[in-house]
């Protein structure tokens, strides 16, 4: 039983890493938006790739009538830290009663 229990505390540590660089992504998505970078960097591209979808459905469902701020980033942090918190903690919890 400590077999899955190992391979259920892995694979939280797993989504929990990749929450965390999906946060960062959608933080530096944010911080690029103030200012124009190049739209050619291989790294600013990255960033928008991986971003932008999720940011777009939340922009498509929200008003835009908040004075010109965009508040999907943020609500998308919420999301994730909800995500880390439900499914991350319940894994290594689940774990913890296997092993």
């Amino acid at each position: 039983m400590f077999i899955l229990a190992n391979f259920i505390r892995a694979l939280a540590e797993v989504v929990n890493i990749g929450l965390t660089l999906f946060m960062w992504i959608v933080i530096a998505h944010a911080i690029l938006s103030w200012v124009r970078p190049d739209p050619f960097n291989p790294i600013v591209r990255f960033i928008n790739q991986v971003s932008e979808p999720l940011l777009y459905q939340i922009r498509s469902r929200i008003p835009s009538s908040f004075g010109g701020i965009d508040f999907s980033p943020i609500i998308v942090l919420l999301g994730v830290v909800f995500l880390r918190i439900f499914i991350v903690d319940s894994l290594l919890r689940l774990s913890m009663i296997l092993s």
